[in-house]
């Protein structure tokens, strides 16, 4: 029961990387341009420690990489 509450957790912080990167986003409108190259790469390593979070059975670095991920992608739109 324990682990279902640690998984709701941090499905809802992840879900709260969307208002949070979008707000990112606004603010920060002139170092979005430069650096573009940098979000994707951002992206796609955090997507890549992600899976090896989860071949290693780690949830928290699991979690940590796809919000890292989630928050850079609403950056990019």
């Amino acid at each position: 029961m324990q682990t279902i509450y640690q998984y709701l957790i941090g499905l809802l912080v992840l879900v709260l990387g969307w208002p949070i990167g979008n707000f990112l986003a606004y603010k920060t409108k002139e170092e979005l341009k430069s650096g573009q190259k940098w979000f994707k790469l951002l992206i796609v390593v955090s997507l890549i420690c992600a899976v090896i979070s989860v071949i290693i059975r780690n949830d928290a670095f699991f979690f940590a990489f796809l919000f890292i991920a989630i928050v850079t992608s609403r950056s990019l739109r």
